[in-house]
């Protein structure tokens, strides 16, 4: 029969897991189930337990929702890796922390390819269950996440962003390797979309029901990037209290998205090279090849070909990910889509802050339309839900217009002064040093209007102006221009 727990009457011990309410804890020793009760209580949590996997799912299916869920491995009638399996199929997403006094390698393996979030071996510190406890809710939040970027890429989905020519292109691509499990590399600026085009593949593939990993290479530094890709052993290192079980491993079935690839260091990509070409790896501190099946999918915004050159990317590594390579255009060469985009932000951030449903005016939209986006769809989506909060148009249309405004008054006063001065000069100035002065003032103010558009991003403007970076930075000298002007 379930036991349900009590809520603690103790006040949360001062090092209290913040975020989570509830854990069951399933385990058929009643001695083991008592002191993690306790244990659990002192540090602010409701606890309910189950003497049995049946048990268990009985508690679940009568609508308990734990945050997060210890259960044992050996126990009787229906043991844990069973019930795992089953948990899995009533609730895809809470952390499940598989406990057992056998610490067999193929057991670990087996529960986590069912869908375990970590692996405790009995007997355990206080210290260690707590640090499992973490990890495992940062990977609901993970998940968590997860839905709401799901639900945004249905939103987009359903829109007709993918009917653009540019993204029609890509979308053609993703759809032609739907049945394959080749690597993909997804290139392009910041807050274009490669999240979203990575995990349209996910969900187009074979694969769309197993795990979607994501792994920002930019976010850590070298040591840290490396346990939380391959995991660790217990006493790999200093601190290294329990076995880690790494991304790759979580990804086992599914795909695994390396995101800002071009930021990873020369060692970790001869490691990402050796699971690319034999699908194993070992743990830090381990000395037992792993095995996974895992689909790589990897985004940047920097030119790896210009790394591989400069010798910062492996070329080897380079050729490994990019089987099939999909270029993402800017916003600001996709302007179709801009309407379709303020649509589903729209819809989203009205029905997650509560406002009623609204439309941006002619105006505003005929702003976006001209304006050259250096954030992107990113930068979109951010002055919609400003937009949506704030419940007003006019700071965003003074960001967007009164720049604009202010430095054609600007050119129209330096013109009428370089005519004033024709005049005032007239039969001393030659003709061509006319035609030369008025094409500098035209250059100029162009120059200037396609900066500020960028945010003096000058890679961009000069990409946009259609002359070399060195050759931007000429004329900017030569126009006496300022980033404060």
């Amino acid at each position: 029969m379930a036991e349900r727990g009590v809520r603690a009457a103790r006040p949360p011990h001062p090092r209290g897991l913040r975020g989570a309410r509830r854990v069951l804890v399933v385990d058929d020793a009643d001695a083991i189930r008592g002191y993690l009760a306790s244990l659990l209580e002192l540090q602010g949590l409701e606890v309910d337990t189950a003497d049995d996997g049946r048990s268990a799912l009985e508690l679940l299916e009568s609508g308990v929702a734990p945050q997060v869920i210890l259960l044992d491995v050996m126990m009787p009638g229906l043991d844990g890796l069973s019930t795992l399996k089953r948990i899995r199929e009533l609730d895809a997403n809470v952390p499940i922390i598989m406990l057992s006094v056998v610490g067999k390698a193929s057991t670990i393996v087996e529960a986590m390819q069912l869908g375990a979030t970590d692996y405790l071996n009995k007997p355990f510190e206080p210290d260690e269950l707590e640090l499992v406890l973490r990890r495992a809710l940062e990977v609901a939040a993970l998940r968590g996440e997860r839905d709401e970027l799901l639900e945004s890429l249905a939103e987009v989905a359903a829109s007709s962003v993918w009917e653009s020519p540019a993204l029609r292109r890509v979308r053609e691509v993703i759809d032609h390797i739907a049945d394959t499990d080749v690597t993909v590399l997804i290139q392009g600026e910041s807050g274009v979309g490669k999240e979203i085009v990575a995990r349209t593949i996910q969900a187009t593939s074979t694969r769309r029901d197993k795990p979607f990993v994501k792994v920002n290479c930019a976010a850590l530094p070298e040591p840290l990037l490396e346990s939380e890709l391959f995991g660790y052993e217990k006493g790999a290192f200093t601190g290294a209290g329990s076995r880690k079980i790494g991304k790759f491993e979580l990804a086992h079935g599914g795909t695994i998205f390396l995101d800002e690839i071009g930021e990873m260091s020369p060692a970790l990509q001869a490691k990402l090279l050796q699971v690319l070409q034999d699908s194993e790896f070992t743990r830090l501190g381990g000395n037992k090849d792993i095995r996974v099946d895992v689909r790589v999918v990897c985004a940047t915004n920097r030119e790896l070909v210009q790394m591989v050159r400069e010798g910062g990317f492996r070329e080897d590594l380079y050729f490994r990910l990019n089987v099939v390579n999909l270029d993402i255009a800017p916003l600001r060469e996709r302007r179709e889509e801009i309407p379709a985009l303020v649509e589903v932000f729209l819809r989203r951030y009205c029905a997650k802050y509560g406002r009623p449903q609204r439309t941006l005016s002619p105006t505003l939209l005929r702003a976006f339309s001209r304006y050259a986006f250096p954030g992107n769809v990113r930068e979109l989506e951010n002055l919609v839900k400003r937009i949506v909060v704030l419940e007003s148009e006019s700071s965003i249309l003074e960001e967007l217009l009164g720049g604009g405004e202010r430095s054609a008054a600007r050119a129209a006063s330096s013109f009428e002064s370089l005519l004033r001065s024709i005049e005032e000069s007239a039969g001393t100035v030659p003709l061509r040093e006319v035609g030369r002065r008025a094409a500098l003032e035209a250059e100029r103010e162009t120059i200037e209007r396609v900066l500020h558009r960028t945010h003096w991003n000058r890679k961009q403007a000069a990409r946009l102006l259609g002359v070399s970076y060195k050759t931007l930075l000429q004329k900017i000298r030569e126009c006496g221009l300022g980033e404060g002007e």
